[in-house]
C-alpha cells in the first residue's frame, strides 16, 4: 500500500473519498493513462451498512474496470426472489449471475487493484480547502487538473461546490448484520412487510447478510425479524457474526453533478433507494463515464451520461417504493406478480439492463392491469 505520509505535489485527477466509488473512479482514469490520487480520512478496509449483493450489471461494470474478486470471498446467486405472506415469485437473471460479497472484502479487493494500477492512495488525509486548480490536504497544497467528489451521501465536496442547491432527498434507514449459517437459497431474497423490507443475501458458503430497510429510524433487526417467520426459521440457532450496523438509504436527486473542473460520483452525486440494490452499480458505471468525459476534456458528457445511468434504477425504485408506502397496493402487486411470473422476469431483465428503458412502461402497464384483475 502507498505510504500515507507522502502526498504528491500534483496529479491529473484528485479523488476525495476512498470508498468503492472513489476507487472505481481511480481505476477508470488510470485506464486512460492519467495519474490519480485518492484521499480519505479513514483507514482501510472501510465498512458500510449494505445489502452486499452485486447484480450482473455491477459485475460487468467491475469487469470493465479490470476487477475480479477471489471466488473464496463471494457467493454467486442466480436471481431474485420476492417473498410476502400472501405470495412469492422468483426469476433468474437473463444473463450472468449476481455476487454476494462482504463490503469489507469488496473494499479490500478494490484497494488491491488500485494499488496494482499505480493509484496513489493517501489514507487518514483530510481536504481542508479547494481552489480552482489546487487543494489543501492536511494543509499541504496539491495541484490537479480535475477533482472528484466521491465522499458519500453527506458529501463535503457537494456542499463546497454548491451543487447541493435544489437537491431533493427522501431518506429511509438501513441496518445490517451477518449470520453464520449455510445459505438456504441460490437467490437473493427480498422479504416484504407492511412497514419494512428485509434483504437476505448469501455472501459465502457459510454466511448470509440480513439487511433491514424502513422509514422508521428507530426500527432495528431484533424488533423487525419476528415479523418475518420464514427468515427466523432459517436463522434458528445461527450465530451472529458481528454487531448490527446502520446507515441512511436515500433517494437524492441533484440538478447537476459537475461544475468547472469538479465532478461528483457515487452517492455524492445523488442516489437511488437501496430497495433497488443498484447503488454500487451506479457508482461503477458513473466512474467509467466520468473517466471517458475527463479523457475527452468535457465534463458535460458526464452530466448527460449520469442522467442516462440513473434513469432505469430511479424508475424501478419509484415503482417499488410505491409498494412500500401503500400496503394494499403491495399485497395486490405481489399476488399479481406471483400469478404472472413472466412479468416479474421481464422486470428483472429491465432492472439489470438486459431490456430497453421503454420496456419499463410496458411492464408497469401489464403489472397495473394484472393488479386490477387480482
Amino acid at each position: 500500500m502507498v505510504n500515507t505520509d507522502y502526498l504528491p505535489r500534483e496529479t491529473d485527477v484528485l479523488i476525495v473519498g476512498g470508498g468503492p466509488a472513489g476507487l472505481a473512479t481511480a481505476l477508470a482514469v488510470r485506464q486512460k493513462g492519467l495519474r490519480a490520487v485518492v484521499i480519505d480520512s479513514a483507514q482501510p478496509p472501510i465498512d458500510k451498512a449494505c445489502g452486499e449483493g452485486l447484480m450482473p450489471d455491477s459485475v460487468a461494470a467491475l469487469a470493465k474496470l479490470g476487477v475480479t474478486i477471489n471466488p473464496s470471498r463471494l457467493f454467486a446467486f442466480k436471481g431474485i426472489r420476492f417473498i410476502a405472506p400472501q405470495a412469492q415469485v422468483e426469476a433468474n437473471f437473463p444473463y450472468g449471475t449476481g455476487l454476494g460479497v462482504r463490503r469489507l472484502a469488496l473494499h479490500e479487493t478494490l484497494v488491491e487493484h488500485a494499488t496494482d494500477a499505480g493509484v496513489h492512495l493517501a489514507w487518514q488525509q483530510r481536504i481542508s480547502e479547494v481552489r480552482d486548480s489546487y487543494a489543501f490536504v492536511n494543509d499541504q497544497p496539491i495541484t490537479y487538473r480535475w477533482i472528484v467528489g466521491a465522499d458519500g451521501g453527506n458529501s463535503i465536496m457537494r456542499r463546497w461546490s454548491g451543487l447541493e442547491i435544489g437537491e431533493k432527498v427522501t431518506p429511509r434507514y438501513g441496518f445490517r448484520r451477518h449470520y453464520r449459517v449455510r445459505p438456504w437459497t441460490e437467490f437473493m431474497e427480498l422479504h416484504w412487510g407492511e412497514e419494512c423490507q428485509i434483504y437476505v443475501t448469501p455472501v459465502n458458503n457459510d454466511e448470509v447478510c440480513v439487511a433491514l430497510i424502513s422509514r422508521d429510524p428507530q426500527l432495528r433487526l431484533d424488533e423487525a425479524l419476528p415479523r418475518f417467520p420464514a427468515i427466523v426459521r432459517h436463522l434458528q440457532g445461527a450465530e451472529p457474526v458481528n454487531l448490527e450496523r446502520g446507515g441512511i438509504s436515500a433517494t437524492r436527486a441533484l440538478r447537476a453533478v459537475q461544475k468547472d473542473r469538479l465532478a461528483l460520483v457515487g452517492d455524492a452525486s445523488g442516489s437511488v433507494d437501496a430497495i433497488t440494490g443498484e447503488g454500487l452499480c451506479l457508482a461503477f458505471r458513473q466512474s467509467i463515464a466520468l473517466a471517458d468525459a475527463i479523457g475527452r476534456n468535457d465534463l458535460s458528457l458526464y452530466e448527460a451520461a449520469h442522467r442516462d445511468i440513473r434513469f432505469r434504477p430511479a424508475m424501478m425504485a419509484q415503482m417499488l417504493l410505491l409498494m412500500d408506502r401503500y400496503p394494499a397496493l403491495q399485497s395486490r402487486a405481489l399476488r399479481a406478480l406471483s400469478n404472472r411470473p413472466r412479468v416479474f422476469a421481464r422486470m428483472l431483465a429491465t432492472h439489470v439492463g438486459a431490456a430497453s428503458a421503454s420496456d419499463i412502461a410496458a411492464n408497469i402497464f401489464e403489472l397495473g392491469w394484472s393488479i386490477l384483475n387480482v
